[in-house]
């Protein structure tokens, strides 16, 4: 999952142009089952009544773990380079907040 293993495992990674720009997603649903986790990647916008699912990715679960494992090396990395990750504790809605003051055209 990360570019030492890559490496180590001679793996090469394809990246076609449709996907290289990426899709913006500022929400997260994570489900699973016996066998697999899904994790469906949202985008929420102020002023739309719904959100917009853009990717899902299905994992096994040894899979999965090891994604949150290199989430977490990659979060110290940046952190340490860039200083902590600030999450606002007393927000009750982890949804990004969209209260904000409407801006006028």
């Amino acid at each position: 999952m990360n570019e030492k293993n890559n490496e180590q495992q001679g793996l090469q990674l394809e990246l076609p142009q449709d996907v290289a720009q990426g899709e913006y997603a500022n929400f997260a649903i994570i489900t699973h089952s016996s066998s697999d986790f899904i994790i469906d990647f949202a985008r929420v916008l102020p002023g739309l009544p719904k959100a917009q699912v853009k990717s899902r990715v299905i994992l096994a679960p040894e899979h999965a773990k090891r994604l949150l494992a290199a989430l977490q090396e990659n979060i110290m990395r940046y952190e340490k380079e860039f200083g902590a990750i600030r999450i606002p504790s007393q927000d009750p809605n982890p949804i990004a907040p969209f209260d904000l003051p409407k801006g006028e055209a």
